[in-house]
């Protein structure tokens, strides 16, 4: 099956067409230029760059299923295939020759483009006897000639001394389903668009690729995402998305302005991953230095996952040669103690000196004072509180620029540096061992982008947008922040022709006029002044309709979903059923709720079933314009930007049959990286709401805020 990259339907996979919406299934956009390319194109025809789709890819020898085989010499492939390209490898990879000793000569060229730096792995030339070593040559990861190898195989010699190694290849046919992600698909049906449910034997799934897929379903960004896996013969083949050029974490310890508190939030962060990974055996992966990683926001990640069974397996040999092997030899390294072996790696390895608390901290460990994670995890919260620079527990003061947070015993899919708000589980208490940590923010990037579509089946557009923003770049010796005011307003008009699309342009510039004036401190307006704005904006469509002698369905008017940004500080106002959403690593949310009989019932006590079963229930109970400002009552509601996170400004043209909810993650959840383009997001959800709901006008405004805790006040020790 082909999965279409819009709209995710599958498809069959002799199409060229994605049978739901229209998408080619055979050329991609350059995401460079955005130019259309061959879906096998490793690089752009018109700007050189490099597109292709690579994956990492870990093989590694079964040891359950070994068997001694024989080398295949470079004379016998010779003799058996004089003209092809081969690879000249032991029984390790000997799989791998037979799928590539026949590759006929592909029409794919092979360009000389600049690929993304990897990991120092084996890398040693395996040409074939009539190719130079200058000669690029074109070998297979698998049989169907899907995954091309972008780097070399490791020599005979070196494939002697390992039991696995890890190469980059680039996917020629990235809209193919794999049998890994036909599981993972399985999991969540309501992303199926095809209705046809998929048949997959999930034994064929090698044990190795067990755990990603396990993990799949907590979505949290530090485990890497799993694409392919296949067994052949004793080996087994896992592809995960590529973080061979992401930062390593060892690299920040070097830096001079990674501070104490910034250390103690990554320690904590290992040991939520700790508790993610323990019951797949996994723990391991946190205990190689290598490993720990760094993603574009800074978030600590894992390369990729080791088992356990790796660590013992390789300790048992160490203490075999040394005749004192015993089990609890081996349990020894598979404590928490390990990583307090780790720690004080990334402290030797850096030169960084050790602090007091921390320090101390690691003793304990060592001497096993400290016996569980969850200790372990008391501790570093004590700790983080000690560095605070200015506790303060109160986040309802308007003038204080702080967030609480708890730091959660439970793990969760959140960035390292910044931790949700949290009641304690219930085999948890409130006590001084679980101190409440204040955690001041900053902005670090706020970026934007609007776009309004008439749809399928309107003749005229009567949404309207605004957005205005002033943003002040923070440059000192050891930080970089932004000082950022953002407003954004999009109304949804009713009215007509010279009607509807009068009165929301009139709200808009009404709105933003109004702020030019009463929103000029570095804080943001108060609920007052706020309200009246919008009462400002209702009253010059209103008297428009008194001056027009407008009556009944005739009297324009518009709905109203408003926000404002302060740094790290927002304000929502809205009226009417348009929408404000926000999408978090975690999720996403309806902030505002539709002022529409329907709701208004339900807010009374009536069941939703009875309340949307009325003729009216869509029906909007208030609207910018038809009435007098005695009549609105617009929602307004204050809250403070504690993680990364998507706004969504949305008409129902958008919003309508739950289509936000129903393609978050395949929309919108992407878009929270800062490298997704957000022009090209915009421009994909109008496509999205014209395929379903088409049958409106379609307003979108995405506004991506960036957060970091503010922890350059505090210094390296």
């Amino acid at each position: 099956m082909l999965i279409c990259p819009d709209c995710t339907f599958e498809n069959p996979h002799t199409n060229k067409f994605c049978q739901n919406c229209g998408t080619s299934l055979t050329e991609k956009v350059c995401p460079a230029c955005g130019t259309y390319v061959p879906l096998n194109a490793e690089s752009c025809h018109q700007c050189g760059e490099f597109c292709g789709t690579v994956w990492w890819a870990i093989v590694t020898k079964d040891a359950t299923n070994s068997t001694t085989e024989t080398i295949t010499s470079g004379e016998e492939a010779v003799k058996q295939e004089e003209n092809n390209t081969f690879i000249q490898i032991p029984a390790l990879v000997e799989p791998l020759a037979s799928a590539t000793a026949n590759t006929e000569t592909t029409n794919i060229e092979d360009n000389d483009v600049n690929l993304p730096e990897s990991n120092p792995i084996l890398t040693v030339a395996t040409p074939s006897p009539e190719t130079s070593l200058e000669t690029p040559t074109s070998l297979y990861l698998d049989t169907h000639h899907r995954y091309k190898l972008l780097d070399a195989l490791p020599s005979e010699v070196e494939m002697a001394n390992v039991r696995e190694f890890c190469v980059r290849v680039v996917d020629y046919n990235p809209y193919q389903i794999t049998p890994v992600t036909a599981v993972l698909a399985a999991s969540q049906p309501s992303q199926t668009k095809s209705g046809a449910k998929q048949q997959t034997d999930i034994s064929s799934i090698p044990d190795f690729a067990k755990p990603y897929v396990a993990l799949h379903s907590q979505h949290h960004q530090g485990i890497p995402a799993i694409h392919d896996a296949w067994q052949e013969g004793n080996l087994q083949v896992i592809l995960l998305e590529n973080r061979s050029n992401y930062e390593y974490l060892l690299e920040l310890w070097r830096e001079d302005k990674t501070t104490s508190l910034q250390i103690v939030l990554y320690f904590y962060q290992m040991t939520q991953l700790w508790q993610i990974l323990a019951p797949l055996n996994c723990q391991q992966s946190l205990l190689e230095l290598g490993n720990l990683r760094l993603d574009e926001d800074q978030v600590l990640v894992l390369q990729r996952l080791y088992q356990n069974a790796e660590l013992l397996a390789s300790v048992e040999e160490d203490l075999n040669s040394t005749k004192s092997f015993s089990a609890d030899s081996l349990q020894a390294h598979l404590s928490i103690k390990s990583l307090s072996n780790v720690w004080h790696s990334l402290f030797k390895e850096s030169q960084r000196t050790q602090f007091g608390a921390l320090m101390q901290l690691l003793e304990d460990l060592e001497a096993d004072s400290v016996e569980t994670i969850e200790q372990l995890q008391i501790r570093l919260r004590a700790i983080a509180s000690e560095l605070q620079p200015t506790p303060n527990n109160d986040i309802e003061d308007d003038e204080n620029n702080d967030v609480t947070v708890t730091l959660a015993s439970a793990p969760k899919t959140v960035a390292p540096t910044v931790l949700q708000f949290e009641e304690p589980e219930e085999n948890e208490t409130k006590s001084d061992d679980m101190p409440t940590i204040v955690l001041p923010m900053q902005l670090n990037t706020l970026d934007n982008v609007g776009l309004t579509d008439v749809g399928r089946q309107r003749d005229h557009n009567e949404d309207y947008f605004g957005i205005d923003i002033k943003i002040n770049k923070i440059e000192l010796p050891k930080t970089r922040a932004i000082a950022a005011r953002g407003l954004y307003i999009l109304c949804d008009g009713m009215g007509g022709h010279a009607g509807g699309e009068v009165a929301s342009e009139l709200a808009v510039r009404t709105l933003q006029k109004y702020f030019q004036t009463y929103w000029n401190a570095n804080q943001l307006p108060s609920e007052n002044i706020i309200r009246q704005g919008i009462h400002q904006a209702n009253n010059a469509i209103y008297d428009l309709n008194q001056k027009d002698s407008r009556s009944g369905v005739g009297r324009m008017g518009t709905t109203l979903v408003m926000m404002l940004v302060q740094d790290t500080h927002v304000a929502v106002a809205h009226v009417g059923d348009s929408r404000l959403y926000r999408v978090t690593r975690k999720g996403i949310e309806q902030v505002t709720i539709d002022h529409e009989v329907g709701q208004r019932e339900i807010l009374r006590g009536v069941e939703p079933s009875i309340a949307y079963a009325r003729p009216d229930a869509y029906q909007l109970t208030q609207a910018l314009g038809p009435r007098d400002e005695n009549l609105i009552d617009p929602d307004i509601q204050f809250f403070q930007v504690s993680e990364d996170t998507l706004f969504i400004l949305a008409s129902d043209g958008l919003s309508d049959n739950n289509l936000l909810e129903t393609h978050w993650e395949s929309h919108l959840q992407p878009l929270l990286s800062s490298n997704a383009n957000l022009d090209q997001g915009v421009g994909d959800l109008i496509d999205l709401a014209n395929k379903y709901n088409g049958h409106d006008n379609i307003t979108a405004v995405l506004v991506r805020a960036k957060v970091r805790p503010n922890l350059d006040q505090g210094s390296k020790e």
